[in-house]
Parts: structure tokens; C-alpha cells; sequence
């Protein structure tokens, strides 16, 4: 039984829509063009100042700052066994004569 789609519905994942995956959208391009026309950017001043001050406090400040936009954020990871139980683990001892002839 085939079914009719109403030409009114919208709607659904189609093939080709939208914005690729890694694709920067259309704001994050303007903003970064809008810095490059400025000078420097936010990172970069927060990167100079980390390399650059006499200030410990502020070099710290600026290096937390800009720290999420140069090291991607590592996240945790449980690990767990079939439905959640806890790992099975399988140890093998290997006993081996000692040689004779040595």
C-alpha cells in the first residue's frame, strides 16, 4: 500500500540540506573576518599576554582563557561490562621451566 505525502508537509532529514559537519556557520565566518580586518584577535591578545607579562596572576588569568580555544576539552569515559555490569577481566599465567643447559 503506498501511501500519499501531502505537498504541505515539510520537515525530516533530506539528503544534502544543510550545513555540512565542520562547517563554520555564517556568524562565526563574519566574526573572524571582522577580527582579521581589526588586528588582533581576542586569542591573540590573550596568547601575548600569557607570553609576555611580568604579571604571574595575569599570565595565569590569560592562559585559562584562552586554554578552550587551542586544547580540545577531554572528557571521561566509564567503562562497563555486557548491560552495564562490571568489566570481565581474563588473566593468564604462563609458567615456564627453567633451562637446564644455561
Amino acid at each position: 500500500m503506498v501511501e500519499k505525502q501531502s505537498i504541505k508537509s515539510r520537515g525530516g532529514k533530506r539528503a544534502g540540506a544543510g550545513r555540512k559537519k565542520g562547517e563554520p556557520n555564517r556568524r562565526t565566518v563574519e566574526t573572524q573576518a571582522m577580527a582579521q580586518q581589526t588586528g588582533i584577535t581576542p586569542l591573540e591578545y590573550m596568547l601575548d599576554v600569557m607570553r609576555n607579562s611580568s604579571d604571574e596572576r595575569m599570565r595565569m588569568a590569560a592562559a585559562t582563557a584562552a586554554a578552550p580555544y587551542v586544547h580540545a576539552k577531554l572528557s571521561s569515559v566509564e567503562l562497563s561490562g555486557v548491560n552495564g555490569g562490571p568489566l570481565e577481566t581474563i588473566t593468564t599465567v604462563e609458567l615456564i621451566a627453567p633451562s637446564l643447559h644455561g
